[in-house]
Protein backbone atom coordinates (compact mmCIF):
# COMPACT_ATOMS: atom_id res chain seq x y z
CA UNK A 1 0.00 0.00 0.00
CA UNK A 2 3.11 2.04 0.86
CA UNK A 3 4.14 2.11 -3.31
CA UNK A 4 -0.04 2.68 -4.09
CA UNK A 5 0.00 5.86 -1.69
CA UNK A 6 3.50 7.32 -3.11
CA UNK A 7 2.53 7.00 -6.92
CA UNK A 8 -0.77 8.50 -5.93
CA UNK A 9 0.77 11.25 -4.04
CA UNK A 10 3.46 11.99 -6.89
CA UNK A 11 1.43 11.15 -9.42
CA UNK A 12 3.69 9.10 -10.91
CA UNK A 13 2.34 6.42 -12.10
CA UNK A 14 3.56 2.67 -13.22
CA UNK A 15 2.23 1.78 -17.02
CA UNK A 16 0.38 -1.43 -15.51
CA UNK A 17 -1.10 -2.03 -12.04
CA UNK A 18 -3.05 -5.16 -10.84
CA UNK A 19 -4.91 -5.06 -7.39
CA UNK A 20 -5.76 -8.59 -5.84
CA UNK A 21 -5.90 -10.01 -2.19
CA UNK A 22 -8.62 -10.87 0.33
CA UNK A 23 -9.25 -7.81 1.68
CA UNK A 24 -12.41 -6.23 -0.83
CA UNK A 25 -12.47 -2.88 1.09
CA UNK A 26 -9.02 -2.17 0.08
CA UNK A 27 -8.96 -3.35 -3.34
CA UNK A 28 -11.88 -1.32 -4.14
CA UNK A 29 -10.71 1.69 -2.30
CA UNK A 30 -7.31 1.53 -4.32
CA UNK A 31 -8.96 1.16 -7.68
CA UNK A 32 -11.28 4.39 -6.80
CA UNK A 33 -8.32 6.06 -5.70
CA UNK A 34 -5.94 4.85 -9.14
CA UNK A 35 -9.03 5.98 -11.50
CA UNK A 36 -9.65 9.63 -9.26
CA UNK A 37 -6.01 10.34 -9.57
CA UNK A 38 -5.31 9.36 -12.83
CA UNK A 39 -8.42 10.28 -15.26
CA UNK A 40 -10.41 12.02 -13.09
CA UNK A 41 -13.54 13.14 -14.51
CA UNK A 42 -12.16 12.67 -17.89
CA UNK A 43 -14.06 10.19 -19.63
CA UNK A 44 -12.97 10.70 -22.97
CA UNK A 45 -9.21 9.08 -21.94
CA UNK A 46 -11.01 6.43 -20.11
CA UNK A 47 -11.71 2.65 -20.75
CA UNK A 48 -13.47 0.51 -18.38
CA UNK A 49 -14.13 -3.24 -18.89
CA UNK A 50 -15.77 -5.63 -16.44
CA UNK A 51 -16.16 -9.21 -16.26
CA UNK A 52 -14.66 -11.92 -18.17
CA UNK A 53 -14.67 -12.90 -22.01
CA UNK A 54 -12.96 -9.43 -22.97
CA UNK A 55 -12.20 -8.81 -26.27
CA UNK A 56 -7.95 -8.09 -25.94
CA UNK A 57 -7.65 -7.06 -29.10
CA UNK A 58 -9.73 -3.97 -28.39
CA UNK A 59 -7.94 -3.71 -24.70
CA UNK A 60 -4.86 -3.22 -26.87
CA UNK A 61 -6.23 -0.91 -29.32
CA UNK A 62 -7.79 1.30 -27.11
CA UNK A 63 -4.13 0.82 -24.85
CA UNK A 64 -2.27 2.46 -27.66
CA UNK A 65 -4.80 4.86 -27.99
CA UNK A 66 -3.02 8.55 -27.38
CA UNK A 67 -4.94 10.49 -24.66
CA UNK A 68 -7.00 13.84 -26.04
CA UNK A 69 -5.53 16.72 -24.40
CA UNK A 70 -4.38 14.97 -21.21
CA UNK A 71 -1.02 13.42 -19.94
CA UNK A 72 -2.64 9.93 -19.28
CA UNK A 73 -5.35 7.49 -20.72
CA UNK A 74 -6.44 5.13 -18.07
CA UNK A 75 -7.76 1.07 -19.33
CA UNK A 76 -9.29 -0.41 -16.47
CA UNK A 77 -10.07 -3.89 -16.62
CA UNK A 78 -11.87 -5.55 -14.01
CA UNK A 79 -12.79 -9.42 -12.85
CA UNK A 80 -11.31 -10.60 -16.25
CA UNK A 81 -10.17 -14.12 -14.89
CA UNK A 82 -6.96 -13.17 -16.65
CA UNK A 83 -4.48 -14.12 -14.12
CA UNK A 84 -6.40 -17.38 -12.87
CA UNK A 85 -6.44 -19.03 -16.00
CA UNK A 86 -4.13 -19.29 -19.07
CA UNK A 87 -3.48 -15.68 -19.70
CA UNK A 88 -3.85 -14.87 -23.54
CA UNK A 89 -0.56 -14.53 -25.13
CA UNK A 90 -1.43 -11.41 -27.15
CA UNK A 91 -1.93 -9.94 -24.02
CA UNK A 92 0.79 -11.15 -22.32
CA UNK A 93 3.41 -10.06 -25.02
CA UNK A 94 1.94 -6.49 -24.88
CA UNK A 95 2.37 -5.62 -21.32
CA UNK A 96 5.87 -4.19 -21.54
CA UNK A 97 5.08 -2.38 -25.15
CA UNK A 98 2.80 -0.37 -23.01
CA UNK A 99 2.71 3.09 -24.27
CA UNK A 100 3.76 5.54 -21.21
CA UNK A 101 1.00 7.90 -22.02
CA UNK A 102 -1.10 5.04 -20.81
CA UNK A 103 -2.12 3.25 -16.80
CA UNK A 104 -3.57 -0.23 -17.82
CA UNK A 105 -5.25 -1.42 -14.10
CA UNK A 106 -6.17 -5.21 -13.71
CA UNK A 107 -8.74 -5.58 -10.74
CA UNK A 108 -9.13 -9.37 -9.57
CA UNK A 109 -11.07 -11.61 -6.89
CA UNK A 110 -8.52 -14.56 -7.58
CA UNK A 111 -4.78 -14.48 -8.74
CA UNK A 112 -2.13 -17.58 -9.85
CA UNK A 113 1.17 -16.46 -9.44
CA UNK A 114 2.39 -18.70 -11.39
CA UNK A 115 0.32 -17.27 -14.44
CA UNK A 116 2.17 -15.45 -17.26
CA UNK A 117 0.36 -12.14 -17.30
CA UNK A 118 0.97 -12.00 -13.24
CA UNK A 119 4.89 -11.96 -13.87
CA UNK A 120 4.85 -9.88 -16.62
CA UNK A 121 2.56 -7.31 -14.74
CA UNK A 122 5.26 -7.85 -11.92
CA UNK A 123 8.11 -6.87 -14.03
CA UNK A 124 7.08 -3.88 -15.54
CA UNK A 125 4.84 -2.52 -13.13
CA UNK A 126 3.41 -3.54 -9.62
CA UNK A 127 1.25 -6.11 -8.33
CA UNK A 128 -0.51 -5.11 -4.83
CA UNK A 129 -1.83 -7.94 -2.82
CA UNK A 130 -4.13 -6.43 -0.47
CA UNK A 131 -4.41 -8.54 2.49
CA UNK A 132 -6.68 -8.84 5.23
CA UNK A 133 -5.26 -6.49 8.34
CA UNK A 134 -4.22 -7.37 12.13
CA UNK A 135 -6.01 -6.20 14.55
CA UNK A 136 -3.45 -3.46 15.27
CA UNK A 137 -3.07 -2.19 11.55
CA UNK A 138 -7.03 -1.92 11.76
CA UNK A 139 -7.40 -0.62 15.33
CA UNK A 140 -5.17 2.28 14.00
CA UNK A 141 -7.16 2.52 11.02
CA UNK A 142 -10.46 2.75 13.04
CA UNK A 143 -9.11 5.03 15.42
CA UNK A 144 -7.62 7.41 12.76
CA UNK A 145 -11.25 7.89 11.17
CA UNK A 146 -12.74 8.57 14.50
CA UNK A 147 -9.70 11.43 14.78
CA UNK A 148 -10.72 13.43 11.73
CA UNK A 149 -14.33 13.38 13.02
CA UNK A 150 -12.84 15.11 16.53
CA UNK A 151 -13.26 11.80 18.47
CA UNK A 152 -11.22 10.16 21.11
CA UNK A 153 -11.66 6.02 22.49
CA UNK A 154 -9.54 4.00 24.60
CA UNK A 155 -7.95 1.04 23.47
CA UNK A 156 -9.89 -0.67 25.45
CA UNK A 157 -13.10 0.18 24.13
CA UNK A 158 -11.65 -0.30 20.35
CA UNK A 159 -10.78 -3.56 21.45
CA UNK A 160 -14.57 -4.13 22.19
CA UNK A 161 -15.72 -2.12 19.43
CA UNK A 162 -13.56 -4.61 16.87
CA UNK A 163 -14.79 -7.68 18.41
CA UNK A 164 -18.35 -6.90 17.89
CA UNK A 165 -17.28 -5.61 14.52
CA UNK A 166 -15.41 -8.18 13.00
CA UNK A 167 -12.21 -7.64 10.75
CA UNK A 168 -14.12 -7.06 7.70
CA UNK A 169 -13.31 -3.18 7.03
CA UNK A 170 -16.55 -2.31 5.18
CA UNK A 171 -18.45 -3.36 8.46
CA UNK A 172 -15.80 -1.62 10.57
CA UNK A 173 -16.20 1.71 8.10
CA UNK A 174 -20.03 1.32 8.65
CA UNK A 175 -20.08 1.00 12.18
CA UNK A 176 -17.80 3.67 12.87
CA UNK A 177 -20.23 5.97 10.95
CA UNK A 178 -22.75 5.30 13.07
CA UNK A 179 -21.14 5.95 16.10
CA UNK A 180 -19.93 9.35 15.18
CA UNK A 181 -23.24 10.22 14.37
CA UNK A 182 -24.50 9.05 17.98
CA UNK A 183 -22.18 10.83 19.46
CA UNK A 184 -22.42 14.19 17.82
CA UNK A 185 -21.35 16.91 20.36
CA UNK A 186 -19.41 15.01 22.14
CA UNK A 187 -15.46 13.67 21.47
CA UNK A 188 -14.74 10.54 23.95
CA UNK A 189 -16.51 7.15 22.45
CA UNK A 190 -17.72 4.82 25.22
CA UNK A 191 -18.33 1.03 25.26
CA UNK A 192 -22.28 2.32 26.45
CA UNK A 193 -22.23 3.96 23.01
CA UNK A 194 -20.55 0.88 21.43
CA UNK A 195 -23.36 -1.17 22.45
CA UNK A 196 -26.30 1.31 22.05
CA UNK A 197 -25.72 1.77 18.22
CA UNK A 198 -23.34 -1.32 17.10
CA UNK A 199 -24.26 -4.22 15.39
CA UNK A 200 -23.05 -7.60 16.58
CA UNK A 201 -21.07 -9.61 14.18
CA UNK A 202 -22.59 -13.35 13.65
CA UNK A 203 -18.90 -14.55 14.53
CA UNK A 204 -19.87 -12.74 18.05
CA UNK A 205 -23.20 -14.49 18.04
CA UNK A 206 -22.03 -18.10 16.91
CA UNK A 207 -19.07 -17.42 20.05
CA UNK A 208 -22.26 -17.07 22.19
CA UNK A 209 -24.44 -20.07 20.36
CA UNK A 210 -21.11 -21.98 21.54
CA UNK A 211 -21.22 -21.01 24.99
CA UNK A 212 -24.88 -21.45 25.30
CA UNK A 213 -24.26 -25.26 23.53
CA UNK A 214 -21.66 -26.62 25.98
CA UNK A 215 -23.40 -24.71 28.98
CA UNK A 216 -26.65 -27.04 27.78
CA UNK A 217 -28.44 -23.40 27.70
CA UNK A 218 -30.76 -24.69 24.67
CA UNK A 219 -33.06 -21.93 25.07
CA UNK A 220 -30.76 -19.16 24.48
CA UNK A 221 -28.75 -20.94 21.85
CA UNK A 222 -31.98 -21.43 19.67
CA UNK A 223 -32.99 -17.83 20.22
CA UNK A 224 -29.41 -17.00 18.64
CA UNK A 225 -29.48 -19.19 15.89
CA UNK A 226 -33.14 -18.25 15.15
CA UNK A 227 -31.63 -14.17 15.40
CA UNK A 228 -29.09 -15.31 12.68
CA UNK A 229 -31.86 -17.15 10.62
CA UNK A 230 -33.65 -13.81 10.63
CA UNK A 231 -31.13 -12.20 9.38
CA UNK A 232 -30.35 -14.46 6.43
CA UNK A 233 -27.57 -16.55 7.55
CA UNK A 234 -27.68 -19.74 5.81
CA UNK A 235 -28.16 -22.72 8.08
CA UNK A 236 -25.06 -24.52 6.53
CA UNK A 237 -23.08 -21.15 7.26
CA UNK A 238 -23.90 -21.27 10.81
CA UNK A 239 -22.90 -25.11 11.07
CA UNK A 240 -19.74 -24.39 9.92
CA UNK A 241 -19.14 -21.31 12.15
CA UNK A 242 -19.80 -23.01 15.08
CA UNK A 243 -17.30 -26.36 13.68
CA UNK A 244 -14.79 -23.81 13.30
CA UNK A 245 -15.12 -22.05 16.48
CA UNK A 246 -15.18 -25.77 18.35
CA UNK A 247 -11.94 -26.32 16.31
CA UNK A 248 -10.45 -23.14 17.81
CA UNK A 249 -11.42 -23.98 20.75
CA UNK A 250 -9.59 -27.18 20.61
CA UNK A 251 -6.56 -26.11 19.01
CA UNK A 252 -6.38 -23.26 22.19
CA UNK A 253 -7.07 -25.42 24.76
CA UNK A 254 -4.39 -27.75 23.59
CA UNK A 255 -1.44 -25.16 23.28
CA UNK A 256 -2.73 -23.07 26.65
CA UNK A 257 -2.05 -26.79 28.59
CA UNK A 258 1.74 -27.00 26.83
CA UNK A 259 2.13 -23.59 28.70
CA UNK A 260 1.76 -21.56 25.23
CA UNK A 261 0.46 -17.99 26.14
CA UNK A 262 -1.98 -15.39 24.53
CA UNK A 263 0.38 -14.39 21.76
CA UNK A 264 1.44 -17.52 20.80
CA UNK A 265 -1.69 -19.12 20.91
CA UNK A 266 -3.27 -15.72 18.78
CA UNK A 267 -0.15 -16.22 16.00
CA UNK A 268 -0.82 -20.24 16.04
CA UNK A 269 -4.89 -20.70 15.97
CA UNK A 270 -4.47 -17.12 13.49
CA UNK A 271 -7.18 -14.79 15.27
CA UNK A 272 -6.18 -11.08 17.05
CA UNK A 273 -5.01 -11.41 20.55
CA UNK A 274 -8.12 -9.88 22.23
CA UNK A 275 -10.27 -12.71 20.40
CA UNK A 276 -7.58 -15.43 21.65
CA UNK A 277 -8.32 -14.08 25.17
CA UNK A 278 -11.70 -14.64 24.85
CA UNK A 279 -10.77 -17.52 23.44
CA UNK A 280 -8.71 -19.24 26.18
CA UNK A 281 -11.65 -17.82 28.52
CA UNK A 282 -14.32 -20.05 27.15
CA UNK A 283 -11.90 -22.83 26.38
CA UNK A 284 -10.93 -22.82 30.13
CA UNK A 285 -14.49 -23.41 30.91
CA UNK A 286 -14.87 -26.94 29.21
CA UNK A 287 -12.70 -30.01 29.34
CA UNK A 288 -11.22 -31.64 26.11
CA UNK A 289 -12.99 -33.96 25.79
CA UNK A 290 -16.17 -31.69 26.16
CA UNK A 291 -14.84 -29.86 22.94
CA UNK A 292 -13.47 -33.11 21.23
CA UNK A 293 -17.08 -34.61 21.58
CA UNK A 294 -18.43 -31.20 20.00
CA UNK A 295 -16.01 -31.57 17.12
CA UNK A 296 -16.44 -34.49 16.23
CA UNK A 297 -20.58 -34.23 16.23
CA UNK A 298 -19.72 -31.56 13.81
CA UNK A 299 -17.98 -33.36 11.74
CA UNK A 300 -20.55 -35.88 11.64
CA UNK A 301 -23.51 -33.56 10.68
CA UNK A 302 -21.87 -31.71 7.97
CA UNK A 303 -21.37 -35.02 6.44
CA UNK A 304 -24.88 -35.89 6.85
CA UNK A 305 -26.18 -32.62 5.07
CA UNK A 306 -23.97 -33.31 2.15
CA UNK A 307 -24.94 -37.09 1.64
CA UNK A 308 -29.05 -35.52 2.16
CA UNK A 309 -29.27 -37.52 5.35
CA UNK A 310 -30.59 -34.63 7.14
CA UNK A 311 -31.69 -30.92 6.33
CA UNK A 312 -28.92 -28.16 7.10
CA UNK A 313 -31.65 -26.58 9.68
CA UNK A 314 -32.01 -29.56 11.22
CA UNK A 315 -28.51 -30.47 11.46
CA UNK A 316 -27.96 -26.54 13.81
CA UNK A 317 -31.00 -27.93 15.94
CA UNK A 318 -29.53 -31.42 16.37
CA UNK A 319 -26.16 -29.81 17.45
CA UNK A 320 -28.14 -27.53 19.46
CA UNK A 321 -30.09 -29.81 21.39
CA UNK A 322 -26.96 -32.33 22.09
CA UNK A 323 -25.76 -33.20 25.57
CA UNK A 324 -22.22 -33.87 26.57
CA UNK A 325 -22.22 -37.34 27.70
Amino acid sequence: MQILNQDIKDKTFKRVYLLFGDEPFLVNSYKKRLREAIAGDDTMNYNYFEGKGQDVKEIISLADTMPFFAERRLVLIDGSGFFKSSAPEELVNYIPEIPESTCMVFVENEVDKRNKLYKKVKDNGYAAELKKQDADQLMRWAAGILSKDGKKITRQVMEYFMERTGDDMENIRMELEKLICYTMGREVITKDDVEAVGTVHVTNRIFEMVTAIVAGNTRKAMDLYEDLLTLKEPPMRILFLIAKQFNQLLQVKELAGKGAQKSEIASRVKVPPFVAGKLMAQARAFTREQILSYVEFCVESEEAVKTGRLSDRLAVELLIAKKYE
